[in-house]
């Protein structure tokens, strides 16, 4: 009986310990070949939106290219025309402060200061101070614009 026992137990623990390498094997080349599959998918779609940006690119190139060239067109053709007219171009606006609006600014804040260090009473005499000193910078100011020719002299 005992070799009965040991006999089926035997039967049964090979029974059970089949060989499943044939069907893991399987299993893993249908992974592998799964990976590779979508890892090509996955390639052929960044090319393609590469070659979609590429062209939208050189679409983007070529529109600054023809826009460069009707600028440098269209000026060539002012320059072209100016060359021919007798008329004489405007000066050029001068950009920031006139001299009398520093003027103005300066004098003010030494007027100021000044009222303030001469008069006691500080109130007063740096709103003194500062009136006088800002028509004064301005009037001094305002000389030098016509001098350079940014305010027209009077006749």
């Amino acid at each position: 009986m005992k070799k009965l026992f040991s006999i089926m137990i035997l039967g049964l623990m090979l029974s059970a310990c089949t060989n499943n390498a044939k069907e893991e094997a399987l299993a893993k080349q249908k992974a592998v070949a799964a990976i590779k599959d979508s890892l090509k998918l996955d390639s052929f779609k960044r090319a393609e939106t590469a070659r979609v940006k590429e062209k939208e690119e050189a679409k983007l190139a070529q529109a600054k290219e023809e826009k460069r060239m009707l600028l440098l067109s269209e000026r060539n053709q002012a320059a072209s025309n100016s060359q021919y007219s007798s008329e004489t171009a405007a000066p050029a606006k001068k950009k920031g402060w006139s001299q009398a609006a520093k003027g103005a600014v300066i004098g003010a804040g030494a007027g100021a200061l000044g009222g303030v260090l001469i008069d006691k009473k500080d109130g007063r005499g740096a709103i003194i101070g500062g009136v006088v000193g800002a028509g004064t910078g301005y009037l001094i100011g305002r000389g030098q614009d016509r001098k350079s020719g940014r305010v027209q002299p009077k006749n």
